[in-house]
């Protein structure tokens, strides 16, 4: 669980020197998400096949919020 700053006690300021990280089981659905979240915002890494991931990518999204999406090799 995650929550924001009650406004108008805590004003919003966007995070910094922090990523939320999700991951997936399915490549197609970590993609799906990805492309959900970037819409409107900044790509820092297109979602791709890594050394260490069917898939990884990372964002800023509309909000500021910088996410990694991540989906592990099959086993």
């Amino acid at each position: 669980m995650a929550s924001d700053a009650m406004a108008p006690q805590c004003p919003y300021a966007p995070i910094k020197g922090c990523s939320v990280s999700i991951q997936f089981d399915s490549p197609e659905e970590a993609e799906r998400i990805f492309h959900a979240l970037a819409e409107g915002g900044s790509v820092q890494m297109p979602i791709q096949p890594t050394f260490w991931a069917a898939r990884f990518g990372s964002l800023v999204d509309r909000y500021g919020v910088p996410w990694m999406v991540n989906c592990p090799p099959a086993a």
